[in-house]
């Protein structure tokens, strides 16, 4: 039997189970929410009809485009019941009670057919409890598919089955969640808090209590752990404020319940008064009053509080400067530093590496298991084994020696090895039983990460590079820092252009950065401006729009692929593409308006073709002049692949990628499906409204300065926006070639990085990350 995943039924209308409802609908899969009944007329259905409001006002959004809410039904438990039996996977996300969900599941049993999928969402329940006194078509059913929260934007989903589950129905879940719902899929074994939970709250737990009894600073802790680690800039007590303090105590209960007292998280598991304080006193995180972080708004202002760990007072953050951050380049040197961080940081890491290693066996089948699950489910740069890599096995286990130390057994067994090693030109990881296998990617999975291992690149300079990526296509790579565009780019496009035309067949352009690219390197802006280097300003301008062109006008297809943000200079890379195959978690803009410029790379063109040729689009060309002004002049940034098809960033007819481990492989094969019967692109003629146009913007923002929603600078940016998009002094019978409309953006642009207005928003945003309202 086949199982194919159509329709969902997700039982409790709770943060997960309306979190894991919405991400189902942003696949398009139909979806029936229940929750219990509620009285009065009317009212049965109010908790997931709630729920379902609720997720389409809730920061970060749930759903990647509003019109996704449509996919979900509400419904009750007592009306409803029966309607799941039309469902191909039923998801249980009630409360965390056993008898609760027995109860529950005895209902469903009445309901089940022979395809029908369950699985539960528990994240402290052990699957063997939940299955206990079950008909054998339910256990054969049944798994436990742990989601992160929030379920849209972790990847990580941990699956734990039994000796009764169904293998089919196994990988039909399997092969759902990776290619429809973007996740990467863990199996774990049934142990309590499986992979990511069991070691992430004993991390947390660790650190916390470590912190207070070496007497350390929260900041100081959230600086030591995040950068130099690989860990999330949130480090371990703004993760706790982001996940919230009262689960902390909930999950740590729940797991020494079911863990042996011997095990070292149960001696680690203990009420901290402090945070028992917190937490009665309403300061749970981000959710509540503020945790160990808080903003105060006492006498109108925000400020930004840290509390305490002793006194349990709060006190304005300060920037943490501390010499073990500034004197040491790798983890070995952060660990061996002879000061009271260094000691802190080689106490709590010691610790954890040793318990993760002695867990191994417990918890899941291999180390990639478990490093998989600590970098999505934790958002760590570097899995346990992987950090052990970096330190080195051979010292880490010399220096517990010398300490006198208990050391596990696999440590001892790897030596002077390592966990990963490539092999033969693939990367292989070290077996429980000895010995190394190949880290096998799914069919339909293309890594660049795992082609840079067996292969050099074609070209290569400081912030770009060229793949052979196989089938004679070519993959250009930004690797500049947060992929900004800067003249060595521009470069390596002509290069590109040059080396596929002669000897391959298609280009695609993507990286594996957190982003695509952050637009233009300002950095080099502001430096060419203070020094008054006109000539370099000119030439980036330029350089700019003749490597774009030379993209859009190639004789060979051209494939985008973006994942993360692709703002200003790294959105207008993408417009000029044949397509865009964008992994669903994409946010495009052009937001040049932002730091007192207009695109000056084609954007402006190339956002006025589109809306110009939309064959949606209702009324003449002031219509789709306006809707272009009105996106790059508030700086729009799409929330999501699909929006951007909205707001016309990429194409209706191109496709979207939920898994970013998938991206590559449909971004080279959207570059051959092309390659057959390629012809450039025909260049495109403009007929815009002119002057009057031009004038009816200007007076819309008019309206909008006096109403104070925007400022006087943002008025005189946007003329300059508004001449660029009516077409300058054209007259409303004559059309533009796209070299005129070019000509006007780099005017634009070369006249506003002059105003000392401008240079202001560059500093500012690039001193703070902030945008200056000036």
């Amino acid at each position: 039997m086949t199982f194919e995943i159509k329709k969902v039924g997700v039982i409790g209308a709770g943060t997960m189970g309306s979190g894991i409802a919405a991400h189902l609908a942003n696949a398009g899969v139909e979806v029936l929410l229940l929750d219990m009944p509620q009285s009065g007329f009317g009212k049965k259905n109010q908790l997931a009809e709630q729920a379902i409001e609720r997720l389409q006002k809730v920061d970060p959004a749930a759903f990647m485009t509003p019109k996704m809410a449509k996919f979900i039904t509400p419904g009750n438990l007592e009306d409803d019941l029966e309607k799941l039996s039309a469902c191909d996977w039923i998801i249980e996300a009630i409360v965390e009670n056993l008898d609760a969900k027995q109860n529950l599941y005895q209902k469903l049993e009445g309901i089940l057919k022979p395809h029908t999928i369950i699985s539960s969402n528990t994240s402290t329940i052990l699957l063997r409890h939940l299955i206990k006194d079950r008909t054998k078509i339910f256990q054969s059913s049944f798994m436990i598919t742990h989601f992160f929260n929030p379920p849209r934007y972790m990847r990580l989903l941990e699956v734990i089955k039994s000796s009764f589950t169904d293998p089919k129905k196994v990988e039909a879940i399997k092969l759902f969640t990776d290619i429809k719902l973007g996740k990467s899929v863990v199996d774990c074994h049934d142990s309590p808090g499986f992979i990511g939970n069991r070691i992430g709250i004993f991390w947390l737990q660790l650190a916390v209590l470590e912190a207070i009894q070496q007497g350390l600073k929260v900041e100081e802790v959230d600086a030591l752990f995040s950068k130099p680690m690989g860990i999330p800039k949130t480090g371990v007590f703004g993760l706790i404020d982001l996940v919230g303090l009262d689960l902390m105590p909930l999950i740590g209960t729940s797991m020494k319940a079911s863990l042996p007292s011997h095990d070292l998280y149960c001696q680690l598991e203990q009420e901290t008064p402090l945070i028992q304080k917190m937490i009665s006193e309403g300061y749970v995180g981000r959710k509540g009053k503020g945790g160990f972080y808080r903003i105060n708004r006492d006498n109108g202002s925000k400020t930004k509080e840290v509390i305490d760990l002793i006194t349990g007072t709060y006190s304005q953050t300060n920037k943490v400067k501390l010499s073990i951050l500034e004197n040491t380049s790798t983890l070995k040197d952060l660990l061996s530093y002879p000061d009271q961080y260094g000691k802190y940081v080689w106490s709590v890491l010691s610790q954890l590496l040793c318990y993760v290693a002695s867990k191994v066996d417990e918890i899941a089948d291999d180390i990639v298991a478990i490093d998989t699950a600590m970098k999505l489910g934790y958002g760590w740069k570097y899995g346990p084994f992987e950090l052990l890599d970096k330190i080195g096995t051979s010292w880490f286990v010399q220096r517990l020696k010398e300490e006198g130390r208990a050391v596990p057994s696999l440590l001892e067994k790897v030596g002077s090895h390592s966990f990963y090693k490539v092999q033969d030109g693939k990367l292989h990881h070290l077996i429980l039983k000895g010995g190394y296998q190949e880290i096998q990617r799914l069919p339909g999975q293309l890594l660049l990460s795992d082609i840079k291992i067996t292969s050099k690149p074609l070209a290569k300079n400081g912030s770009a590079a060229l793949w052979d990526i196989g089938d004679g296509v070519v993959c250009l790579e930004f690797t500049s820092k947060m992929n900004s565009i800067d003249l060595d780019i521009m470069k390596m496009i002509h290069k590109a252009v040059e080396i596929v035309q002669k000897d391959y067949k298609a280009l695609v352009i993507y990286n594996e950065g957190q982003n695509f690219s952050v637009g233009a390197n300002l950095g080099l802006a502001l430096f060419a401006v203070n020094c008054a280097l006109w000539p370099l300003i000119q030439q980036l301008v330029a350089e700019g729009q003749q490597a774009y062109k030379a993209l859009k006008y190639a004789p060979f297809p051209v494939v985008g692929a973006p994942s993360g943000m692709a703002l200003g200079g790294g959105c207008e890379i993408l417009l000029h593409c044949d397509a865009i195959q964008a992994h669903a978690e994409t946010y495009m803009g052009l937001v040049e308006v932002g730091v007192g410029l207009v695109p000056a790379w084609g954007g402006c063109k190339e956002m006025l073709g589109r809306w110009l040729n939309h064959h949606k689009r209702p009324g003449g060309a002031m219509v789709a002049v306006g809707k272009v002004f009105e996106m790059i002049g508030t700086a729009t940034v799409a929330k999501s692949a699909f929006e951007a098809k909205e707001l016309l960033f990429i194409k209706e007819e191109n496709e979207i990628t939920m898994n970013r481990d998938r991206l590559l492989a449909a971004a080279k094969q959207k570059a051959l499906d092309l390659v057959k019967d390629y012809h450039p692109p025909q260049a495109h003629l403009y007929s815009l409204p002119g002057g009057v146009a031009r004038v009816a913007l200007s007076m819309a923002v008019k309206v909008l300065v006096k109403a104070g929603k925007a400022t006087p600078y943002d008025e005189e940016v946007s003329k300059y926006l508004a001449t660029i998009l009516s077409g300058g002094d054209i007259d409303i019978t004559d059309t533009q070639g796209e070299d005129e409309i070019l000509k006007l953006e780099r005017e634009a642009f070369i006249t506003l990085i002059k105003n000392p207005k401008t240079l202001a928003r560059i500093e500012h945003i690039l001193a703070t990350g902030k945008p200056l309202r000036n």
